[in-house]
């Protein structure tokens, strides 16, 4: 199991520091089915669940949000038939932050 799912995000601040690249290859091997994307001149974390249909799709896609709340971190979403594109990356720096990845460990959490 990654530690990375028992831990909970910090309040980030727009001066907080990026992760870097040394941390982030770290951490990437605890959630190896994440991609790191360009969109703009941010790097997200990005990965593609599937689904049997939409119920399904939307019934995660809630657990996520609600998950998002009670952490107040929040990612971006797509919802579609069978399947959901969930983006994480913190707004107020522009990239990715370490919150970045141990969201990304619990939404996978969630998938399983």
């Amino acid at each position: 199991m990654s530690t990375l799912t028992q831990q909970h995000c910090e309040a980030c601040r727009a001066d907080a520091p990026k992760v870097g690249q040394q941390e982030q290859v770290e951490l990437q091997r605890e959630i190896p089915e994440w991609e790191v994307i360009e969109e703009g001149d941010e790097q997200q974390l990005k990965r593609v669940f599937t689904f049997r249909d939409f119920a399904a799709a939307l019934v995660f896609t809630n657990k996520v949000a609600e998950l998002a709340e009670a952490e107040n971190h929040h990612p971006a979403l797509l919802l579609e038939y069978g399947k959901v594109t969930v983006r994480w990356w913190t707004h107020k720096i522009g990239g990715l932050h370490r919150n970045d990845f141990i969201m990304a460990a619990r939404t996978d959490q969630l998938a399983s």
